[in-house]
């Protein structure tokens, strides 16, 4: 491959790389794996995040599940994991439970629940973030098993949460829901639980 060909090519892959970054809406867009606070009381392991850096997750459609207190830093993880998902040239899209209960909810409304639930299932990553934030209604419950039943094997799932998984059963309040869900997002997940706060200065695009 001669010089012109090469810039050719970066040009090309940055030009598609930039694509997939607007797609996925981000809220912290400028996050990314290379940035990620080592503190030690956060407990992060940098093997498990080199590890996921190079994408094999994805081709293995396996889940990734960040649990930690306000301020640990999950949504900014979430987001760079999505972001190093982009550069890979992986589609990935962003969004927080609530709204997307709402999404839901509307496209319930006016006929496109069908068309929304294809839309997510072809997403390669998938980021859910701040998953139960307040509980869940019943409908709410049924409509998140849909998205995760269409990628169960399919497509990865990036789930963060402040509450531990042994919790959820609360959360979700239905057993059989609960246990389905359960089995769709942590069963093949690679599990990270982050602990104290980021220091001043690191990841400070969060908020």
């Amino acid at each position: 491959m001669g010089s012109t060909e090469r810039v050719q090519h970066i040009a090309r892959d940055n030009k598609r790389t930039g694509r997939l970054l607007r797609e996925a809406k981000l809220p912290i867009p400028g996050a990314c794996l290379e940035d990620i606070d080592y503190a030690p009381k956060r407990e992060l392991e940098r093997a498990q995040i080199r590890r996921l850096s190079s994408g094999r997750w994805i081709v293995d459609h396996a889940n990734v599940l960040i649990t930690g207190m306000t301020g640990v830093g999950t949504s900014y993880l979430g987001c760079a994991l999505a972001h190093q998902a982009c550069r890979a040239g992986f589609r990935a899209l962003y969004r927080r439970v609530p709204r997307l209960l709402e999404e839901l909810a509307l496209a319930h409304a006016d006929g496109t629940y069908t068309s929304l639930l294809g839309r997510l299932a072809k997403i390669d990553v998938l980021v859910l973030d701040d998953w139960g934030l307040a509980p869940l209604k019943d409908q709410e419950r049924r409509d998140l098993l849909e998205v995760l039943e269409d990628r169960h094997g399919l497509r990865s799932t990036v789930t963060t949460s402040q509450i531990s998984v042994g919790k959820w059963h609360d959360h979700l309040g239905d057993p059989t829901i609960v246990d389905a869900v359960l089995d769709r997002i942590v069963h093949n997940a690679h599990r990270i639980t982050l602990k104290g706060l980021r220091r001043k200065g690191k990841e400070t695009t969060e908020t």
